[in-house]
């Protein structure tokens, strides 16, 4: 029989937030997802015990619970949520206004009334310069409400469960005591404690395989040599050279003697941090005990390109891979990313039911292509950022898809059987049959390490570090154990790659400046433990004031156009002075790759509204199985345009109206769209019933399989007015 093992990784992560000169933490992140998604993840395969997953716990993560739990660390968040509602300072109400709606508002707000009214009299956007005019208007009590609230929302339906006074404050929904908060604090240190229990009992009847990842998430090839960045990015600009393959050993090292402690057994497996590897890490981690290492897709394919290939995804993809030595021999599994992705950034827009049956839908089209007789489908993904954006938490969708697998595994038919497992046990079933030769230095974000080092934040990061590296190892001899040891604890805090996750341009959050803060805060505690004053440099932040999030995504208008739409680009004029919305993957704390489109352009003339899609030559297998709507909103009117992205389909497009109920009704196919080497389309405004002078909302989504993977603007529709006659002579005098 033809058997694919099916192996689910869960990524659970946190950076060190504690500072351990203070004992404090100053952001709530891994309490608050203590009570949600590590707890619910751990709950969930509680019920179904034939489910087999694996789960990766980084040290940091572990260590910060553990703090946690036995109560020698608070964070700021809970100082501020465990006093008094009337004690509060103006200063801590302005606090509370600010910071205690930091929650998915669609999923852990508005379900629940009292939060919404309190989110409703706060304001959804509000300035720095607002909250102690805002703080003023609220009432003791309502703030005693929503310091309940803030912690109330973030349990999860396991902790619901197990403990059903949860339940009962929620249905209380306002009003709250003193006392009601107090307990409601006192459950979320309790299941806080239960989780290491939780996932060791999981580990012990062999459900669930624990991994581990480099003590605090650091990009170890970066570790060992910064100048490896030029194996996939020669031109990038760096930093001077960082080279201390002595850490990345000792990150690995302490990261598995970590987890043994706290689970009892030694991890066979590991997550390199954001899946980054590269050929001298390997020795490292064979020395170390280590067994197999997981990364993505991008990476093997760009290894069997050194290593001149053809790359044939189905067959490449759906196994594993020798490498390493015959002395320290390791496995690589390498994950979909189009089924890893789908689980963070797509099935939380549908219904449970839609999104469990996408997946198998996907694993029994697998099952049938891999052209071997054992495969290996790894689906490997964050574990607890995702389940914020589904309604539920996820718990329906995971219980479909866990139950689906009950009975022996899948059946497919034709002898074929899709089996759920742990990597371990998947990899027993499935030895590599074959070695990588080559491997490629690169992460699983574009293949290579831009988001981490290249950016003048990011550099300057990196000398920071670099100096304070070389003065600990110059004072080291003369430093008491203790001391030693906590100074270079610290710096391997400062390796972490979450901070150079937000230096640059990269990405963009409200906490940027808190990151940054951190980051300097381990380096400042470096110099500290080893008896010298900490230089004035690191009191001098390193992130760059720049324009607010989303700006810098729409470019209107500036002239007429008239393009021919033969889907090329027929002159260097045809869409000069168009209008141009930005692809790339908007800021925020979830990265996205969506690969469909390089350019969007959109415009007039003064009879027509026109699109221009440059397509994304990687992405042409994907774009056969994607639809492509553009929205186009005038006052109480909205139209939907539908056409197909693969090139045998791009030959007409429909146009529908959303009536009162908002159901889109056909009024039309036109053949004015054309797609060869890019797509273009028009559409008279007479047809959308537009008057010159409107203000027209668009935007643009894409569908795959039914089920939206992509929007564009990624925040808010791109708006303009239908153009006049005087539309160009009014942009010249502008």
């Amino acid at each position: 029989m033809k058997t694919i093992q099916l192996c689910f990784l869960w990524h659970m992560h946190q950076p060190y937030y504690t500072d351990p000169l203070t004992g404090s933490a100053s952001m709530p992140w891994v309490r608050l997802h203590a009570t949600k998604a590590y707890f619910d993840m751990a709950f969930l395969l509680e019920r179904f015990p034939e489910a087999r997953s694996t789960f990766n716990f980084t040290p940091s993560l572990l260590l910060q619970l553990e703090e946690f739990s036995t109560g020698r660390v608070r964070d700021l968040f809970l100082e501020y949520a465990q006093r008094p509602a009337a004690d509060l300072t103006p200063t801590e109400k302005a606090f509370l206004i600010r910071h205690f709606f930091s929650a998915n508002w669609a999923t852990m707000v508005r379900p629940f009334p009292r939060y919404q009214e309190l989110l409703v009299k706060r304001g959804v956007d509000v300035q720095g310069q607002d909250l102690d005019r805002l703080a003023r208007q609220f009432s003791t009590q309502e703030f005693l409400d929503l310091q309940v609230w803030h912690n109330l929302a973030w349990f999860g339906y396991g902790s619901l469960q197990r403990f059903p006074r949860l339940a009962e404050l929620r249905a209380k929904n306002r009003g709250f005591t003193e006392e009601d908060k107090q307990e409601v604090l006192a459950l979320q240190q309790t299941a806080i404690r239960q989780i290491v229990p939780m996932y060791t009992a999981l580990q012990e009847r062999e459900q669930i395989e624990l991994t581990t990842t480099p003590f605090f998430h650091p990009i170890l090839p970066l570790v060992i040599d910064s100048e490896f960045t030029r194996r996939a990015r020669p031109d990038l600009p760096l930093p001077a050279r960082f080279h201390a393959p002595a850490d990345a050993d000792a990150q690995v090292r302490r990261a598995i003697d970590y987890h043994t402690h706290t689970f009892g057994r030694a991890p066979a497996g590991l997550w390199p941090s954001e899946g980054s590897v590269c050929p001298e890490l390997l020795p490292i981690l064979g020395k170390a005990g280590i067994r197999w290492l997981a990364t993505d897709e991008g990476i093997l394919y760009r290894s069997l390109q050194m290593a001149d290939q053809a790359w044939n995804r189905h067959y490449h993809l759906y196994q594993p891979y020798a490498v390493g030595t015959a002395e320290q021999p390791l496995t690589m599994v390498f994950r979909d990313r189009d089924i890893s992705d789908a689980f963070g950034f797509v099935y939380h827009k549908t219904t449970p039911e839609s999104a469990a049956d996408d997946v198998l839908r996907r694993i029994r089209g697998l099952a049938y292509d891999i052209p071997l007789e054992n495969g290996l489908l790894a689906v490997i993904l964050d574990g607890e950022n995702p389940w914020e954006h589904y309604h539920d938490g996820g718990e329906r969708f995971l219980s479909l898809l866990f139950r689906a697998f009950e009975q022996d595994g899948l059946p497919i038919g034709h002898g074929i059987r899709v089996q759920l497992n742990t990597v371990s046990k998947a990899l027993e079933a499935v030895p590599p049959p074959q070695r990588l030769e080559q491997l490629h230095s690169g992460s699983w974000i574009n293949q290579d390490f831009k988001i981490w080092i290249g950016h003048q934040e990011d550099n300057r990061g990196w000398d920071l570090l670099q100096h304070t590296r070389a003065r600990l190892v110059d004072l080291t001899p003369s430093l008491a154990p203790d001391k030693a040891r906590a100074a270079w604890n610290e710096l391997y805090a400062a390796e972490g790659s979450d901070w150079f996750w937000w230096y640059g341009d990269d990405f963009d959050t409200d906490y940027k400046q808190e990151f940054d803060r951190l980051f300097r805060t381990h380096l400042r505690n470096v110099w500290t433990y080893a008896g010298v004053t900490p230089p004035d440099i690191l009191n001098q932040p390193l992130v760059e004031a720049r324009m607010p999030q989303g700006l810098d995504l729409v470019q209107l208008p500036l002239a007429l156009i008239t393009p021919t739409l033969d889907g090329m680009v027929s002159n260097f004029f045809e869409w000069r002075g168009a209008g141009t919305i930005n692809p790339t993957p908007p800021l925020g704390a979830m990265w996205k790759s969506e690969g469909l489109f390089t350019s969007i352009f959109f415009g007039f003339d003064r009879e027509h509204l026109y699109l221009r899609l440059d397509l994304d030559e990687r992405s042409q297998t994907r774009q056969q199985h994607c639809t492509a709507d553009l929205f186009i909103g005038s006052g109480i009117q909205q139209y939907k345009v539908s056409f197909a992205l693969a090139v045998e389909g791009a030959d007409t497009l429909l146009l529908s109206r959303a009536d009162e109920s908002g159901l889109y009704r056909d009024r039309g196919s036109y053949n004015t769209i054309c797609r060869r080497k890019i797509l273009e389309l028009g559409i008279p405004f007479k047809e959308l019933g537009i008057e010159i002078g409107t203000e027209l909302r668009l935007t643009l989504t894409v569908s795959e399989h039914g089920m939206e993977i992509a929007r564009y603007p990624h925040h808010s529709p791109a708006t303009f007015n239908r153009p006049g006659d005087d539309f160009e002579a009014t942009m010249w005098r502008v």
